[in-house]
């Protein structure tokens, strides 16, 4: 591990747990923000849940772990991902003795640091927190996840006042409730500036004027043929319209890149490729006319980039995206996503609901990374008089 120097000795370390690239890009505001503090002083714990996507995200932002336990290995299990997060980054923690730890969102790495750092009586903020769809199982492991990780946290930051509401009707202390916005938008806002055009290759050859439309699915609850019925939509949709172009980063599963491939691999203007590095990814969604997606993620940054989105799945614990009019829950029924898809391509935002989006985002303006530093260096200052 690597050794703290004077200065960081006189600051109060705050651990960042991370494991995956959406907690890697969300999370990366608030370390950024933890280096400039005078009195606080940020330690980057990777454990490697899913280990590429997250250092290229992290290399992104100019951050290097800390530690990276790197624990992925190939068809792991919940079983394995949630004992060996749980036992390591223990063995982190009880070495480290850091003043806050910091999780985020709804990863396995999430649920299982939290208990860890829970077991050590650590002082425990829990960024992304208080977001419900109401049932357990949906999505899957997702929601236990974070239901467990606000269980056990002593400081939560949820992004919305749905989601702060959420947590004062589970008895959380109001007190420790702070309303931030979402960190994705600060990870966003941060990133845009440097995205001008895509790496990847293939995205190149989409011409200049034509019309684009992305997909991504990687829920559990999507595999199978609940993917089959979304890539028969998308062959439809392509058919009905001959200028327009997909853009199509495949999960790693091996079943979930063979549905794709059965059933989209012939068409000529879908790019099929692998999972798509941060940057490009920003330019993808900018560069889309229409989104489908099961991601939690995409839908709060779509509601910045104004990109209509059919969520593809029948609960969604972002409410607020589809309240707002960017996002439109659509399920894996065919008939459903090519009704709603028909009506984005056509008419933009404007097919999803009815009228133009509000004028504030619900998910803030970028701020959210400060709210969450200022109140653990509160909560730091007091301590130390």
């Amino acid at each position: 591990m690597r050794k703290s120097s004077r200065t960081e000795q006189t600051r109060g370390t705050v651990c960042c747990v991370i494991g995956t690239r959406p907690e890697a890009i969300k999370m990366a505001p608030v370390i950024l923000k933890l280096r400039e503090s005078a009195s606080l002083a940020p330690f980057v714990l990777a454990t490697g849940q899913h280990t590429r996507m997250m250092r290229q995200s992290l290399d992104f932002f100019g951050i290097e772990p800390d530690v990276d336990l790197a624990l992925m290995k190939e068809s792991q299990s919940l079983d394995y991902i949630t004992s060996k997060v749980l036992e390591e980054v223990g063995r982190v923690l009880d070495e480290l003795r850091p003043f806050f730890v910091l999780v985020h969102g709804d990863t396995t790495t999430t649920m299982a640091s939290s208990l860890a750092a829970f077991y050590r009586r650590s002082r425990l903020g829990h960024v992304e927190a208080g977001l419900r769809s109401g049932d357990i199982v949906r999505p899957f492991p997702e929601e236990l996840n974070r239901m467990i990780s606000d269980r056990v946290a002593g400081w939560w930051f949820p992004p919305t006042e749905g989601a702060e509401q959420n947590l004062i009707k589970e008895g959380c202390d109001p007190s420790r409730v702070i309303r931030t916005g979402n960190t994705v938008i600060d990870a966003l806002l941060l990133a845009t500036s440097k995205v001008a055009s895509p790496c990847c290759g293939d995205l190149l050859s989409i011409p200049a004027k034509a019309p684009v439309m992305l997909l991504t699915a990687h829920r559990r609850e999507s595999w199978g043929e609940p993917l089959r019925r979304i890539c028969n939509a998308v062959s439809t949709i392509m058919k009905e319209n001959p200028g327009l172009w997909a853009i199509v980063p495949m999960h790693r599963n091996p079943e979930v890149r063979k549905v794709f491939r059965d059933i989209l691999s012939d068409e000529s203007r879908v790019i099929l490729c692998d999972p798509l590095d941060y940057p490009d990814f920003i330019w993808a969604m900018k560069r889309s006319d229409l989104i489908l997606t099961d991601s939690g993620g995409i839908q709060e940054e779509t509601t910045i980039l104004k990109v209509p989105t059919l969520v593809m799945r029948e609960l969604t614990e972002r409410p607020e995206a589809v309240d707002y009019g960017t996002s439109l829950l659509v399920g894996t029924d065919p008939e459903r996503i090519l009704k709603a898809a028909r009506r984005a391509l056509e008419y933009g935002l404007e097919g999803l609901s009815e009228g133009q989006p509000g004028e504030t985002p619900p998910f803030g303006s970028g701020r959210a990374s400060d709210r969450i530093v200022e109140t653990i260096e509160s909560l730091f200052l007091k301590e130390m008089r």
